[in-house]
């Protein structure tokens, strides 16, 4: 590689890492904030609320790298053009495709980069995000060890604790259990705790009574005892039964999904959720290119670099709104799938066409000067 090259490889790298950086700190901190439930109602550790949503990161990367490599070749060419070391390169004999090869070995690795996370790595720490999740919103322990506060477990069950020791052990147990129709059950024990078994959550209680409103009858029957065991397995789902989304599903799993009523019902966002993970890795490419298209397209002149930014801008947002606006048209209509591929196929082009088309063309028209004549001799 010549000097140039790695002169603008440098200028590329810097600003890449910087804006990269922070548009995931952006992004992570703003979906982060969706998740703080967790701490203030679910008693959630901070280790484990900052493990949880750095698994988020590997899908956010995706849509994020090329968008900060996109800003980063707009900056630096810029810089360049303003500086006048690209009119130098150019006076020097360097063509606008060699000045483009930089940026475009960026974007082919970051392309690769980006295919591990969309095959492999993003589905995968999505369906650990989304396994963890639903175990902490399912953790019975969790919710319920809030000492003084009636919980609501379910719409038909609520539970109030006392307090709470040291060893789990509950203190001062109130359960209102509504689940059968027409039958409510007040439940209130002096201590107990909760257990997970195989068959999911229980909740023992030791010494209390067992209240039940016979409503046809208009009877309060009343049961003491030692140790009641009430079942909470019926409330929970254990990871294993849980439907997977589109995200968490491997590439094979998202086109050949299974029999299942619920699979067949999304068969049509798997399939647009599978192509937007073969084309989203060439946004990286098509970015470069409509960047680079309108920075070294022309004349280089600092009069109109304004012009040339707002266009790359117009450029890649109609890009990506069309990207994104054809993942939900194909998951109606997957006869349409070519058109995710052309979206990018015609972004490349267009972006290669315009930096590499002549511009030394004579004009086909002239102003004749001023006071000539058609036909006299000059």
């Amino acid at each position: 590689m010549r000097r140039y090259s790695w002169y603008i490889l440098r200028q590329l790298v810097g600003p890449l890492v910087f804006i990269l950086l922070g548009l995931t700190a952006v992004v992570w901190l703003t979906q982060s904030l969706r998740f703080v439930d967790l701490i203030v109602n679910k008693g959630l550790s901070i280790d484990a609320f900052l493990y949880l949503t750095l698994l988020l990161l590997p899908s956010f990367f995706t849509v994020i790298a090329p968008i900060a490599l996109f800003a980063s070749v707009l900056y630096v060419y810029n810089k360049m053009i303003n500086d006048s070391e690209l009119v130098s390169l150019k006076a020097s004999g360097i063509s606008h495709a060699q000045l483009a090869v930089p940026p475009l070995m960026i974007a082919g690795v970051m392309t690769l980069v980006i295919y591990s996370m969309t095959l492999y790595f993003s589905p995968a720490s999505f369906r650990d995000f989304k396994d963890r999740q639903f175990n902490i919103r399912s953790d019975f322990s969790g919710i319920l060890l809030q000492e003084g506060v009636f919980t609501t477990v379910s719409d038909n069950l609520t539970v109030y604790v006392r307090a709470r020791e040291s060893d789990g052990e509950l203190l001062g147990i109130l359960v209102h259990d509504n689940r059968i129709y027409g039958e409510p059950i007040t439940m209130m024990a002096e201590r107990g705790a909760l257990v997970n078994t195989e068959s999911g959550p229980r909740f023992v209680m030791i010494n209390g009574n067992r209240q039940q409103i016979e409503v046809e009858r208009g009877q309060l029957s009343l049961l003491y005892f030692d140790r009641y065991t009430l079942d909470l397995g019926q409330l929970t789902a254990g990871p294993k039964e849980r439907w997977r989304e589109a995200r968490e599903r491997y590439l094979h799993e998202l086109f050949s999904p299974g029999q299942g009523e619920d699979d067949q019902d999304n068969k049509g966002k798997f399939w647009a959720e599978g192509h937007q993970r073969l084309v989203a890795p060439l946004f990286s490419m098509a970015l470069v290119c409509l960047a680079l298209g309108a920075m070294l397209t022309g004349e280089f002149s600092r009069r109109s670099q304004w012009r040339r930014i707002l266009a790359a801008i117009l450029s890649a947002f109609l890009f990506e709104a069309i990207g994104l606006g054809l993942v939900s048209v194909v998951a109606k209509s997957t006869v349409l799938t070519p058109l995710m591929y052309f979206n990018i196929a015609t972004a490349i082009g267009l972006g290669w066409y315009v930096m590499v088309r002549p511009t030394n063309r004579r004009p086909r028209w002239r102003w004749r000067a001023k006071g000539s004549h058609t036909g006299e001799a000059p």
